[in-house]
């Protein structure tokens, strides 16, 4: 029998891959300050390859002309996740339609048709068809649930590879040629936590989110989110850049996330499909429980 643990253990280590950029759940104990400021990143100007040296405005400008672009998105994919010592293994499929929804459908390998999620500009709805209970939010209980910044445009960016929406004036971009690893890098702010930290809710950081590009086609190999003031990090690296029916995007993904419940996710593509339009709306069955999901 599985047990009703089941909605909480499944929602978080999906909520990372949809949500991604949620380090972990808030606790009571008080946060501790680093005192290592976060590393600067320097150019290499000897190293094993040659890189012509690029703006900050020019690898955001390649990047973004190189991204994975869509109208719609769907595709199927092996996961596995580590969250603290609980492991998963589940087969997922997803559904966007670019800027407006996103439908995440969860079953185990065996078929069993797990879990649903669907995620637009403002809420997350979750159906548990195994507990028959059902979960409505939006992105402020999400964000205060996981102790995260998340937005729309943030999900349907990392998990195929593209670029959040960032900070692009040049005073925020720090570019990096770094030619001892043969690769760019560009370090930014997003907006969404430019805005917080004018609007004096959030302590200012000096490399809040690192770009690693490939120098060939721009394509973002590694992104990686940094707190510097709690140490919480958050490293999704991609791989098997691979051309299948006029898609070219990455079909292996690493996460990792690093903070007081660390986990780390592995996703692995089957199959990604763009520009047929799909059905992305859930239905909630008249006779399902709502749950609450508490902070831990």
């Amino acid at each position: 029998m599985i047990k009703k643990t089941i909605t909480y253990h499944i929602l978080f280590p999906l909520l990372i891959i949809v949500v991604v950029f949620s380090f972990s759940c808030k606790h009571k104990q008080k946060t501790v300050k680093t005192d290592q400021p976060a590393q600067a990143l320097v150019d290499s100007l000897a190293g094993r390859c040659r890189l012509d040296y690029k703006s900050a405005k020019a690898l955001s400008r390649y990047m973004k002309e190189n991204e994975f672009k869509f109208t719609w998105v769907n595709a199927k994919a092996n996961v596995q996740s580590i969250v603290g010592e609980k492991e998963e293994s589940f087969d997922i499929r997803v559904s966007i339609c670019r800027d407006s929804a996103m439908l995440v459908s969860i079953q185990y390998l065996l078929g069993l048709q797990v879990a649903k999620v669907l995620v637009t500009r403002d809420s997350v709805k979750f159906v548990n068809y195994v507990d028959k209970t059902y979960f409505k939010g939006d992105f402020n209980y999400i964000n205060n649930l996981l102790n995260a910044d998340l937005d729309f445009d943030l999900l349907q960016a990392v998990l195929f590879g593209n670029s959040a929406d960032f900070q692009d004036e040049e005073s925020k971009l720090k570019p990096v040629t770094d030619r001892q690893n043969c690769h760019y890098m560009l370090s930014t702010e997003r907006k969404r936590r430019l805005k917080r930290i004018q609007a004096g809710t959030s302590e200012p950081t000096e490399a809040f989110q690192t770009l690693t590009l490939n120098p060939e086609n721009y394509k973002i190999t590694r992104n990686e989110f940094v707190e510097p003031s709690t140490g919480r990090r958050f490293i999704a690296n991609y791989s098997d850049f691979t051309q299948k029916d006029s898609v070219f995007a990455p079909y292996h993904v690493d996460i990792d996330i690093v903070a007081q419940k660390n986990a780390t996710i592995k996703i692995d593509y089957v199959r990604i499909d763009k520009n047929t339009p799909q059905k992305v709306s859930l239905n909630i069955p008249a006779k399902y429980d709502r749950i609450q999901i508490q902070k831990k």
